[in-house]
């Protein structure tokens, strides 16, 4: 298998069937913003000379209220990451879901600012940034609101909120605020012209809005308002805390330096987490590296396939080229001491090939008896290919280590072999209803207690009381008549018609067992990674490899478990019942990664002719390595990083995905941003990790607007660009 173009070298988001609605609203301005209004009315009255008396009704003073400087913890759906997480979060931008759709928006942000910048933002700081809060815990200074305005909570300016605003009660109401330092404040701050792009609004619903063309109202109860901070946790890790911040009043701060003494500012909610240190390999690196050469390049097919890299010459003389081919089928060359004592070279392999292999050769076709019927010998060049003769062995070797199995192995023969000597000597029993005992108890007990069973106990009581007057009369019992039978062969019965079924039920515990177990085997359950990959070379680390499954390796390996314990002929014949177990694998996968142990809940779907396939079997070997088997060839296989949910950031490889922002595929992947990868450009200068959303230099929205050739994206378009769904990538064979 290899990676083509259309599922691309790189990791990427595949859309998948929905099966819920997603939309994504720029903003929910209000028509009456949060304040304090007076209604004023005024009626004329003309008098008959033509002069107005004018008449001023009382003023209706009325307020519309909205959270202001605190936020009830009922007020937030949904927190990412979660307070309290631990993870690698280097490349996420936090995110706050609320509520209420239209808070951000509820009040202006200052005089002169358009309704569509939210009065407020997401920060995130680190360890040692908050001054009153160095461990990064969630520190705030706590008092009422009048403290807050009158400057008696700390140092720190306070916002230039117009005292008509607030309402009486405010001023007692309780209120948490944090000290942030004016060049912390400078390098951190949204900018007004970013606010807009860093809130937005999002609908989940129904899936009625998939459909073409169809463009239904907002459902209000779907509806939650986004908040999305400007900045990336430290790569290096570390305890974080995000304060949802009220920048009512500091307008002017954020378009100028900040006062020396700080900013103390209103802390409607807060979490922390702890981000941990971004080794700077992801699941994105590591799945690209699986499936490229080089980051861009797709890895040949020969290079995914499950065999030992081998140099050829330029011109391979004809043992040279068996050589190479036996190599290239999965084959390895390893020294081999005849019996003889002569020592040769011989290719050995498992049960997994690089090619499909050829039908196992005659006369063991049918059954192997031993290992040396396995060998196979080229005879031309004078070596063996002693692969299903190993298999044999293991087989052997698993079943006699194993005493559960060999124990019901020889209690089914014994149980068989007395059935069917029993049904060569009455073949009626072979077309009726029979169980376990009927094969196996010896014919006088079978008979006595028929005799028990029929007509209720009748026949007995009349054999009794006519035996008591044959006793005393004297007579003896003549003997039959009949002609006698001639018990048929044993060993041609098998092939009789019902007999193998009825055979199975003479010791069906038994039989249970060992079928199990060969079923196992031919899972390959029992067999440790040596047998599956032969050299470590074919495996190397940081690798995927694809392979078929010998269906005939895998025979030989049954036969071999079967062959223990077989005293004559018949005990082979009988081992044939237990050979029709369970489906035998078609193919497998191995992953030797990093992605086995460090994101175990990685999504592994194969497909064929674009249906899933369930596997067989998966497995995982040591610490890095998993096998999966699956019952039919497969033609196109995906890693899934693990499900997060929504939020926002950058993968792995310095980028972002493209999705479309208009037409009927709204949301479907169109490609990488930017190219050649590196987010780096788009951060503020400073080293502080802030997303240059929409300010001096190299900004994002104006070049993720140009990707897509229009002249400026919305905020719902732009978090539309930056979210960091799970990421995919798909091996497909040509």
């Amino acid at each position: 298998m290899t990676t083509t173009p259309d599922s691309g070298p790189r990791p990427r988001t595949s859309a998948p069937a929905a099966r819920h609605r997603t939309r994504f609203f720029d903003h929910r301005i209000p028509s009456l913003y949060a304040g304090r209004y007076r209604i004023d009315n005024q009626q004329i009255l003309r008098a008959v000379d033509g002069s107005d008396r004018v008449i001023d009704a009382t003023p209706q003073p009325f307020d519309v209220v909205q959270p202001r400087f605190g936020l009830g913890p009922g007020g937030i759906n949904a927190r990412f990451p979660v307070p309290d997480a631990v993870g690698t979060y280097g490349q996420t931008l936090p995110h706050l879901n609320l509520d209420a759709p239209g808070l951000p928006w509820s009040r202006p942000l200052g005089p002169g600012h358009p309704g569509e910048v939210p009065w407020l933002a997401l920060l995130l700081f680190r360890e040692d940034e908050l001054p009153e809060d160095r461990d990064a815990v969630g520190t705030v200074t706590a008092g009422t609101v009048r403290e807050y305005l009158d400057g008696g909570l700390g140092p720190g300016a306070i916002p230039a909120l117009p005292p008509e605003s607030l309402r009486p009660d405010e001023y007692d109401e309780h209120c948490a605020t944090v000290l942030v330092p004016a060049a912390l404040f400078d390098a951190v701050a949204p900018l007004p012209a970013e606010m807009g792009y860093l809130a937005h609004v999002r609908e989940g619903g129904p899936p009625d809005a998939t459909r073409a063309g169809d463009d239904p109202e907002p459902d209000e109860k779907e509806l939650n308002a986004i908040v999305v901070a400007n900045r990336f946790p430290a790569a290096t890790g570390g305890r974080h805390v995000v304060h949802l911040v009220s920048l009512e009043g500091f307008d002017r701060y954020l378009t100028a330096p900040a006062p020396s003494a700080g900013v103390r500012l209103t802390s409607l909610a807060c979490w922390s987490f702890t981000s941990e240190s971004d080794s700077g390999t992801g699941f994105g690196d590591v799945c690209q590296h699986l499936a490229t050469t080089d980051g861009v390049t797709p890895r040949p097919e020969a290079e995914l396939r499950l065999r030992v890299p081998v140099a050829a010459p330029d011109r391979p003389t004809a043992p040279q080229q068996e050589a190479l081919d036996r190599m290239a089928s999965g084959a390895v060359a390893l020294p081999q001491r005849l019996e003889t004592g002569e020592r040769t070279v011989a290719f050995h392999r498992g049960p997994l090939t690089a090619r499909p292999a050829a039908e196992l050769p005659g006369p063991a076709a049918t059954r192997l008896e031993s290992p040396g019927e396995a060998l196979i010998y080229l005879e031309k060049y004078g070596v063996f290919d002693t692969a299903y003769a190993a298999a044999f062995t293991a087989g052997r070797l698993l079943a006699l280590a194993d005493d559960r199995f060999r124990s019901a192995l020889m209690e089914f023969r014994s149980a068989a072999r007395a059935a069917v000597r029993r049904l060569a000597s009455h073949p009626d029993l072979a077309g009726r209803v029979v169980n376990a005992r009927q094969l196996t108890a010896p014919l006088a007990c079978e008979a006595f207690d028929r005799m028990l069973r029929d007509g209720e106990g009748t026949r007995f009581t009349r054999a009794v009381d006519r035996a008591g007057q044959e006793l005393r009369a004297g007579h003896r019992r003549s003997a039959g008549t009949g002609a006698r039978r001639t018990p048929a062969d044993p060993r041609a019965l098998l092939a009789a018609p019902g007999v193998a079924d009825v055979l199975t039920r003479a010791a069906p515990d038994e039989f249970s067992t060992v079928t199990g177990w060969l079923d196992r085997l031919r899972r390959l359950e029992m067999l440790g990674l040596e047998h599956l990959v032969p050299d470590e070379r074919a495996l190397p680390p940081e690798s995927i490899r694809f392979a078929y499954a010998d269906p005939c390796w895998i025979r030989a390996a049954v036969d071999g478990a079967l062959s223990i314990g077989v005293g004559h002929a018949l005990d082979a014949d009988l081992n044939a019942l237990a050979t029709t177990g369970g489906p035998v694998p078609a193919c497998a996968v191995l992953l030797r990664s990093r992605l086995v142990p460090d994101w175990p809940g990685t999504i592994v779907t194969a497909y064929a002719d674009g249906t899933p396939v369930a596997p067989l079997r998966t497995a995982v070997h040591g610490t890095d390595t998993q096998l999966l088997l699956y019952p039919r060839l497969i033609d196109r296989f995906e890693l899934a990083e693990p499900p997060r949910g929504i939020c926002f950031g950058i993968g792995d490889v310095g980028t972002v995905e493209l999705r479309e922002i208009s037409g009927d595929r709204i949301g479907y992947p169109k490609g990488e941003f930017p190219r050649p990868a590196g987010f780096g450009r788009f951060l503020r200068p400073g080293g502080r990790d802030v997303l240059n959303v929409h300010g001096s230099g190299d900004a994002l929205v104006p070049a993720l607007s140009a990707a897509h050739g229009v002249p400026r994206i919305s905020s719902a378009q732009f978090a539309l660009q930056l979210i960091n769904a799970p990421q995919v990538q798909t091996f497909s064979r040509p």
